[in-house]
């Protein structure tokens, strides 16, 4: 995990927005009035839709709040033991905004029962936990699901509900490797590199889940029941590569790392360090942005723009294009670039992206309760999401919650 450096690098790519695109909120000022309900908020397609969560890593909460920034009323149950990293959430969080938490001991009689009676109520149940585990607590489908037949039981896991590994254990690099994804990332003679845990966690898991749980959503406005949807990381992740199982059926794509059009052999997809220690990203793969790029490079009388995809060009190409950025600080070539189709950007740090002036000017990035973060998306032209979220709300009791 990166350590947050909340200096900015510069007026260009990463200084602070103006004051009326930082979005801001507090727990004692929300953006929209509330309604009677004990929602946080009903803005939003999924308004009163009543999601109950049960406390897990990554996917699963990343899943909940895209479910809660689409207007859908999350209550979040905790372990009143845990003392990890899913007991208290934080208002910096984005896998914690928009909740309401309440802590239920579910090993528990009562605590069972108030988690049984909220699967009553409630129109989709998220789990993240081993397969097996929410049944021997006795809130598994079966026990859900007849108190509740309409309900939507969500399941988040690594290797899925069955197969050979569904017992183990396993983490977004595990996920990638079995399914096919790790191997063609980094460079070549060198081992895989792991895109952080983007990939399985929140692309294959939380996205996977959170659409498999509005394709059920509309399917019980059909049949008027609900189902088990069963999201597993390694089938996200197989589904995500499914671009590169394409190239190499058209035979596009080689076998081993390098070489291949989005791996970062071509020059013209690449990223490049600059004069100041900063990067640009290169992605001119159409023929004319291509000549824009080496035309606003001064490059056009050393490389033939006919050889773009000529392989054995490659590597002198991407030599004299890392000559010519190196010649200048990022911040300057996004100045040069910035009104050009040659698909050329600054590589922003996590801390900087706020400040760039296009995702200022689209509210990219919100603040809640004093934390940037990224905002709610997608956009809605009629039942746009509350904007900004809101930081967590704790209860003492789940008693009357819906």
């Amino acid at each position: 995990m990166s350590n947050h450096d909340p200096s900015p690098k510069s007026t260009v790519a990463g200084g602070a927005a103006p004051a009326d695109a930082q979005r801001r909120v507090s727990p004692q000022s929300p953006t929209r009035p509330r309604s009677s309900s004990t929602s946080l908020h009903d803005a939003g397609p999924l308004g009163g839709v009543r999601v109950l969560e049960f406390a897990s890593l990554a996917p699963a909460p990343f899943a909940c709040t895209l479910l809660s920034d689409l207007g859908a009323d999350v209550l979040r149950v905790t372990n009143p033991t845990d003392r990890g990293l899913t007991a208290a959430p934080h208002p910096g969080d984005p896998l914690d905004r928009g909740r309401t938490v309440v802590a239920l001991d579910l090993k528990q009689p009562d605590g069972l029962g108030a988690a049984l009676d909220l699967a009553a109520r409630a129109d989709v149940l998220v789990e993240g936990m081993r397969p097996g585990v929410m049944e021997r607590l006795g809130l598994g489908p079966d026990a859900c699901l007849e108190r509740n037949p309409r309900l939507i039981y969500a399941r988040m896991t690594g290797w899925g509900q069955d197969g050979p590994f569904a017992p183990r254990a396993g983490h977004d690099i595990n996920y990638l490797a079995l399914s096919g994804a790790l191997e063609p990332l980094g460079p070549p003679g060198a081992p895989p590199s792991p895109p952080l845990n983007y990939v399985a966690d929140f692309g294959g898991g939380g996205m996977l889940l959170a659409v498999g749980v509005l394709a059920a959503l509309v399917e019980r406005e059909r049949s008027g029941r609900g189902q088990v949807v069963d999201a597993a990381m390694t089938d996200g992740a197989a589904l995500i590569s499914g671009i590169v199982h394409g190239l190499h059926a058209r035979g596009l794509w080689r076998r081993e790392r390098g070489g291949n059009l989005f791996d970062g052999s071509a020059p013209f997809y690449a990223t490049y360090e600059c004069s100041d220690g900063g990067y640009v990203a290169v992605g001119a793969i159409e023929p004319q942005f291509y000549v824009e790029l080496i035309g606003r490079l001064g490059l056009a009388e050393r490389i033939d723009v006919a050889r773009q995809h000529d392989r054995s060009a490659w590597p002198q190409t991407a030599r004299q294009l890392a000559e010519a950025f190196a010649a200048r600080p990022r911040d300057r070539w996004a100045e040069l670039f910035a009104e050009s189709d040659a698909c050329v950007t600054p590589v922003l740090t996590p801390w900087e992206a706020a400040g760039h002036p296009h995702n200022a000017a689209r509210g990219t990035f919100t603040t809640v309760d004093g934390h940037v973060q990224p905002a709610p998306a997608p956009r809605f032209s009629r039942t746009p999401a509350a904007d900004p979220p809101l930081p967590p709300r704790a209860l003492d009791s789940a008693e009357g919650y819906w």
